[in-house]
């Protein structure tokens, strides 16, 4: 943060001072007044002018507007610094009759209650106006803590959503390596050391709010390696990247969900006709992800579970993600699950 942005309210105030100090130091050493003045009279003048002006206004912005802000009692903040008002500016007027008596033509104007008036309505207004900023600064500030605790919990939720999708993950692939293991496959150890390179992904690569999309891709294809080593070689798979992905960053696993389901409900070595296909496809700053696959019978629990909780949460996590960025179709077809999700990258 820079020292403007540390400071800015600071230096608000002593911007408006030092306007209002210039324009009333040219007020009183050149405009017309009577008599000529000397510099000495000048500078007790605006001495004493911008002592009171800056003591009364931050006697109110420091000591009574605080309490008028958090008890929202305009009455009692009234009946406690209008007294103090009152006393201080005619302390004040006093000074300046004081200070003007020996330059005035016209001392009868300068007792008069024209004048008092106007040394009354002029330090209210100066009141006044500091009072405001400080009623704008509370309010920004306000609106800032509202934001940042509106971030906190968005971001609280999104590593809630992201922490959901890990067990559901590990539990598919464990699933995986129990059938290789019972089958006693050579491809074992090349399933282990796939997942612990999928793991090392999820675990740390996916705690940041954007990652390279080849990193996402990588994980992709170790997924759908790991996939295929439960299937026969009959069951057609395919996972195509077109455009350049170079310098492309996304949120991390927002793919993976509707390739678990593609496989989940997809595929089968006992399905007839079982396939799946992948695409991603990146034109300038939009990102195109397409799934589909052939629709398997399967009991009516599972596919409610198809687009239950795990479409929620993928769709949660797009709208904290990509806010009015991003464009969701699904076609549930009879035979065929296709699914066409559309990012536009900042």
């Amino acid at each position: 943060m820079s020292f403007v942005q540390r400071h800015k309210k600071t230096l608000i105030h002593v911007a408006f001072w030092c306007v209002y100090a210039s324009f009333f130091l040219y007020q009183i050493t050149f405009a017309p007044s009577g008599k000529e003045r000397s510099w000495s009279n000048v500078l007790e003048d605006f001495g004493l002018h911008m002592i009171v002006m800056i003591g009364i206004s931050y006697i109110n912005y420091f000591v009574f507007l605080p309490n008028l802000l958090r008890d929202k009692k305009l009455r009692r903040y009234l009946l406690s610094f209008l007294p103090v008002f009152i006393v201080l500016t005619y302390l004040f007027l006093k000074g300046k009759q004081w200070i003007l008596a020996d330059i005035v033509r016209n001392t009868d104007w300068l007792y008069s209650f024209r004048f008092g008036l106007n040394v009354y309505l002029s330090t209210l207004f100066i009141v006044v106006f500091v009072g405001l900023l400080r009623f704008v600064e509370d309010w920004f500030e306000l609106e800032a803590n509202k934001k940042e605790m509106e971030n906190e919990r968005l971001t609280s939720e999104l590593r809630f959503l992201k922490a959901q999708i890990n067990p559901h993950f590990l539990f598919n692939t464990l699933n995986n390596l129990y059938y290789l293991a019972f089958k006693q496959s050579p491809n074992t150890t090349e399933v282990i050391a796939k997942l612990s390179q999928m793991m090392r992904y999820m675990i740390y690569d996916s705690n940041h709010p954007r990652v390279p999309l080849d990193k996402e891709i990588e994980y992709m294809s170790n997924y759908i390696s790991l996939e295929k080593m439960r299937l026969n070689d009959e069951v057609p798979i395919s996972f195509e990247v077109r455009g350049n992905t170079e310098g492309v960053m996304i949120a991390p696993l927002i793919f993976i969900t509707f390739l678990e389901n593609a496989f989940k409900h997809g595929v089968s070595n006992t399905a007839k006709d079982s396939w799946v296909e992948a695409h991603i496809q990146i034109d300038g700053k939009v990102c195109t992800y397409l799934v589909a696959n052939r629709k398997i019978t399967e009991p009516a629990k599972t596919v409610t579970e198809k687009s239950g909780i795990g479409l929620q949460n993928l769709k949660r996590r797009l709208e904290l993600t990509y806010p009015n960025r991003y464009d969701l179709n699904i076609e549930d077809l009879p035979d065929v699950y296709r699914v066409k999700l559309k990012l536009r990258m900042e």
